[in-house]
């Protein structure tokens, strides 16, 4: 994103950063520079569709590259502002509406954007509109309607908070050790991230998080004997959940998973195959819900292939905790942390024939 964003380059390549595509496909059809947004051979797969209509609707001229509704697409010059209100889909992802929200200042009659169905990822829109307001532009959430006047971005100082979601591989960790204490920095247990969730999920699975000197301190607990959880605002956090769930034998009944469907991997189907491998399984009951089945004894040793998903890799990377593990494809987490593996052999673990 960072050297994307004032790239004077035609063509933008994203590689597998869906978030990057998502907010630079909006910021330069709106901003009005010619560019052609392309990806690796998955992110081609990643329907984008929504956010395109969304943004012609608005004005951009978007035409797709080769498949309808996929990337790679071209961007022409923006000439004016057609609507100053849009109707999109709230269950798909809340990086098409952050997408359309951070433009929408910039936009001559600025935007009301109608949120259809249910809202998944909520609190990443409230987030979305947090720090909008923290660099001066205001916005009103009610109900299922956004609207954002017109406005002017200003500068401001701002500290970036560290990343709940890659925390939460630590929770795993502390989750499936037979002890541990794991001090993170840089986190906060009123922040705006939804990921932030963990602390709660996580203290039914047996990891207490308590602040201690500005540190995040993780120390294990008794678990639950079984979980039931909605993901529907927290969709990254459900394959670390349920890899833990399956290896501390705690079943568990989830719903809020659709989007999972979608990520950089089907990653419904990916958690199912990789789960088989230590004996659990994930059922899918109807179409909202879906049972964890825990294993009831682990393998001494596994290999887990990674789809390409940063997430299926540090995912299953904690049962290094309870058994040996292989990671197929490490170097995937360098997606969102990539010194995930340093990360982990500084705790001793000897991590060197597979590390990134």
């Amino acid at each position: 994103m960072l050297g994307l964003v004032n790239s004077p380059d035609h063509e933008i390549d994203v590689e597998d950063a869906g978030t990057t595509m998502r907010f630079l496909t909006a910021y330069f059809a709106i901003k009005g520079q010619p560019k052609i947004m392309t990806g690796t051979d998955r992110m081609q797969e990643r329907p984008i569709g929504i956010l395109v209509n969304a943004l012609r609707s608005i004005g951009a001229d978007i035409q797709y590259k080769k498949k309808e509704g996929y990337p790679p697409l071209e961007i022409h010059k923006f000439e004016r502002q057609k609507n100053d209100s849009i109707r999109i889909r709230g269950d798909v992802s809340s990086q098409f509406i952050s997408a359309l929200m951070m433009v929408a200042p910039t936009l001559p009659h600025g935007l009301i954007l109608e949120l259809e169905g249910k809202i998944g990822s909520r609190p990443y829109i409230e987030m979305t509109a947090s720090l909008m307001q923290h660099f001066g532009v205001n916005s009103q959430f009610i109900e299922n309607t956004i609207t954002v006047p017109a406005q002017h971005y200003h500068p401001a100082a701002f500290t970036v908070e560290s990343d709940w979601s890659a925390a939460s591989y630590w929770f795993a960790f502390t989750a499936l050790a037979a002890d541990a204490v794991i001090k993170l920095p840089r986190l906060s247990l009123d922040s705006l991230q939804g990921d932030s969730i963990v602390v709660e999920i996580m203290d039914q699975l047996g990891v207490k998080a308590s602040l201690d000197s500005e540190l995040l301190t993780l120390t294990k607990k008794s678990p639950s004997k079984q979980i039931q959880w909605n993901f529907s605002d927290c969709p990254d956090l459900a394959q670390t959940i349920a890899v833990v769930c399956a290896a501390k034998g705690i079943p568990g009944k989830f719903t809020g998973l659709e989007s999972l469907r979608i990520k950089e991997t089907d990653r419904i189907t990916a958690l199912q195959t990789e789960l088989k491998k230590i004996g659990a399984d994930l059922v899918e009951e109807d179409s909202a819900t879906w049972r964890l089945i825990p294993s009831p004894t682990l393998p001494k040793e596994a290999t887990f292939a990674t789809y390409k998903d940063h997430r299926m890799a540090m995912a299953f990377a904690p049962l290094a905790a309870l058994m040996d593990v292989t990671i197929e494809d490490p170097a995937v987490v360098r997606k969102s942390y990539p010194n995930f593996w340093n990360d982990i052999k500084s705790f001793g673990a000897p991590v060197d024939e597979y590390s990134a």
